[in-house]
Protein backbone atom coordinates (compact mmCIF):
# COMPACT_ATOMS: atom_id res chain seq x y z
CA UNK A 1 0.00 0.00 0.00
CA UNK A 2 1.30 3.44 -0.95
CA UNK A 3 1.45 6.21 1.62
CA UNK A 4 -0.54 9.34 0.75
CA UNK A 5 2.74 11.23 0.35
CA UNK A 6 4.05 8.60 -2.09
CA UNK A 7 0.77 8.52 -4.00
CA UNK A 8 0.93 12.32 -4.34
CA UNK A 9 4.52 12.44 -5.64
CA UNK A 10 3.85 9.57 -8.08
CA UNK A 11 0.74 11.35 -9.38
CA UNK A 12 2.83 14.48 -9.85
CA UNK A 13 5.18 12.37 -11.95
CA UNK A 14 2.23 11.19 -14.04
CA UNK A 15 1.72 14.86 -14.91
CA UNK A 16 5.39 15.37 -15.75
CA UNK A 17 5.38 12.34 -18.05
CA UNK A 18 2.14 13.51 -19.71
CA UNK A 19 3.66 16.95 -20.29
CA UNK A 20 6.83 15.37 -21.71
CA UNK A 21 4.72 13.42 -24.19
CA UNK A 22 2.92 16.60 -25.26
CA UNK A 23 6.16 18.59 -25.40
CA UNK A 24 7.78 16.02 -27.68
CA UNK A 25 4.64 15.91 -29.80
CA UNK A 26 4.87 19.69 -30.23
CA UNK A 27 8.56 19.39 -31.09
CA UNK A 28 7.77 16.68 -33.65
CA UNK A 29 5.07 18.82 -35.23
CA UNK A 30 7.39 21.84 -35.41
CA UNK A 31 10.13 19.76 -37.04
CA UNK A 32 7.68 18.25 -39.52
CA UNK A 33 6.41 21.68 -40.54
CA UNK A 34 10.03 22.78 -40.97
CA UNK A 35 10.58 19.86 -43.38
CA UNK A 36 12.79 17.91 -40.97
CA UNK A 37 11.37 14.43 -41.39
CA UNK A 38 14.07 12.59 -39.46
CA UNK A 39 13.89 14.93 -36.47
CA UNK A 40 10.09 14.83 -36.45
CA UNK A 41 10.17 11.02 -36.56
CA UNK A 42 12.61 10.98 -33.63
CA UNK A 43 10.40 13.29 -31.54
CA UNK A 44 7.18 11.41 -32.43
CA UNK A 45 8.83 8.25 -31.09
CA UNK A 46 9.95 10.12 -27.96
CA UNK A 47 6.39 11.35 -27.43
CA UNK A 48 5.08 7.77 -27.52
CA UNK A 49 7.80 6.64 -25.12
CA UNK A 50 6.87 9.35 -22.62
CA UNK A 51 3.21 8.34 -22.85
CA UNK A 52 4.28 4.77 -22.07
CA UNK A 53 6.16 6.08 -19.02
CA UNK A 54 3.03 7.89 -17.87
CA UNK A 55 1.03 4.68 -18.21
CA UNK A 56 3.60 2.76 -16.15
CA UNK A 57 3.13 5.25 -13.31
CA UNK A 58 -0.66 5.12 -13.57
CA UNK A 59 -0.73 1.34 -13.45
CA UNK A 60 1.75 1.18 -10.58
CA UNK A 61 -0.18 3.68 -8.45
CA UNK A 62 -3.43 1.78 -8.95
CA UNK A 63 -1.84 -1.65 -8.40
CA UNK A 64 -0.38 -0.47 -5.10
CA UNK A 65 -3.74 0.67 -3.71
CA UNK A 66 -3.53 4.31 -4.71
CA UNK A 67 -5.65 6.24 -7.17
CA UNK A 68 -3.88 7.52 -10.27
CA UNK A 69 -5.25 10.77 -11.63
CA UNK A 70 -5.20 11.77 -15.30
CA UNK A 71 -3.62 15.23 -15.23
CA UNK A 72 -4.43 18.47 -16.97
CA UNK A 73 -1.45 19.30 -19.16
CA UNK A 74 -0.13 22.76 -19.88
CA UNK A 75 0.18 23.56 -23.58
CA UNK A 76 3.81 23.24 -24.71
CA UNK A 77 5.57 25.75 -26.99
CA UNK A 78 4.60 25.56 -30.66
CA UNK A 79 7.79 26.89 -32.22
CA UNK A 80 11.48 26.68 -31.57
CA UNK A 81 14.35 28.93 -32.62
CA UNK A 82 16.45 26.20 -34.22
CA UNK A 83 17.15 22.49 -34.32
CA UNK A 84 19.81 22.91 -31.66
CA UNK A 85 17.37 24.90 -29.49
CA UNK A 86 14.74 22.18 -29.71
CA UNK A 87 17.21 19.54 -28.54
CA UNK A 88 18.53 21.83 -25.79
CA UNK A 89 14.93 22.26 -24.58
CA UNK A 90 14.56 18.49 -24.67
CA UNK A 91 17.72 18.05 -22.57
CA UNK A 92 16.55 20.66 -20.05
CA UNK A 93 13.26 18.82 -19.72
CA UNK A 94 14.94 15.43 -19.28
CA UNK A 95 17.19 16.86 -16.58
CA UNK A 96 14.12 18.19 -14.75
CA UNK A 97 12.49 14.75 -14.99
CA UNK A 98 15.68 13.15 -13.64
CA UNK A 99 15.57 15.47 -10.62
CA UNK A 100 11.91 14.53 -10.06
CA UNK A 101 12.72 10.81 -10.26
CA UNK A 102 15.52 11.36 -7.73
CA UNK A 103 13.00 13.05 -5.41
CA UNK A 104 10.84 9.91 -5.62
CA UNK A 105 13.87 7.75 -4.80
CA UNK A 106 14.63 9.95 -1.78
CA UNK A 107 11.04 9.62 -0.54
CA UNK A 108 11.20 5.84 -1.01
CA UNK A 109 14.26 5.72 1.22
CA UNK A 110 12.75 8.11 3.80
CA UNK A 111 9.59 5.99 4.03
CA UNK A 112 11.40 2.67 3.70
CA UNK A 113 9.15 1.86 0.74
CA UNK A 114 11.49 -0.68 -0.79
CA UNK A 115 8.89 -1.98 -3.23
CA UNK A 116 8.54 1.42 -4.89
CA UNK A 117 12.29 1.95 -4.58
CA UNK A 118 12.90 -1.25 -6.52
CA UNK A 119 10.25 -0.34 -9.12
CA UNK A 120 11.53 3.22 -9.68
CA UNK A 121 15.06 2.02 -10.48
CA UNK A 122 13.95 1.30 -14.05
CA UNK A 123 13.22 5.04 -14.41
CA UNK A 124 16.56 5.99 -12.86
CA UNK A 125 18.31 3.97 -15.59
CA UNK A 126 15.94 5.27 -18.27
CA UNK A 127 16.69 8.88 -17.37
CA UNK A 128 20.44 8.30 -17.61
CA UNK A 129 19.89 6.90 -21.10
CA UNK A 130 17.56 9.76 -22.12
CA UNK A 131 19.96 12.48 -21.00
CA UNK A 132 22.91 10.75 -22.63
CA UNK A 133 21.04 10.27 -25.90
CA UNK A 134 19.95 13.90 -26.18
CA UNK A 135 23.38 15.19 -25.10
CA UNK A 136 24.94 13.02 -27.81
CA UNK A 137 22.65 14.59 -30.40
CA UNK A 138 23.56 18.09 -29.21
CA UNK A 139 27.25 17.17 -29.37
CA UNK A 140 26.80 16.01 -32.97
CA UNK A 141 24.94 19.21 -33.85
CA UNK A 142 27.81 21.23 -32.40
CA UNK A 143 30.24 19.33 -34.62
CA UNK A 144 28.11 19.61 -37.75
CA UNK A 145 27.12 23.24 -37.74
CA UNK A 146 24.26 24.47 -39.88
CA UNK A 147 25.77 23.48 -43.22
CA UNK A 148 25.23 19.76 -42.68
CA UNK A 149 21.70 19.84 -41.23
CA UNK A 150 20.27 17.89 -44.18
CA UNK A 151 22.62 14.95 -43.51
CA UNK A 152 21.90 15.09 -39.78
CA UNK A 153 18.14 15.08 -40.36
CA UNK A 154 18.48 12.02 -42.57
CA UNK A 155 20.83 10.20 -40.21
CA UNK A 156 18.90 10.83 -36.98
CA UNK A 157 16.37 8.17 -38.00
CA UNK A 158 18.99 5.53 -37.20
CA UNK A 159 20.08 7.14 -33.92
CA UNK A 160 17.17 5.90 -31.77
CA UNK A 161 17.98 2.85 -29.70
CA UNK A 162 16.20 -0.44 -30.33
CA UNK A 163 15.32 -1.03 -26.65
CA UNK A 164 11.69 -1.08 -25.65
CA UNK A 165 10.36 1.57 -23.30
Amino acid sequence: MLSKKMEKILNEQVGKEAYASQLYLAMASWAEVEGLEGISTWFYAQSEEERDHMMRFIRYINERGGHAVAPMVEEPPKTFKSVKAVFEASLDHEQMVSRAINDIVALCLDEKDFTTHNWIQWFVDEQMEEESSVQGIIDKLNLLGKDNLYMFDRDIMSMRGTEEA
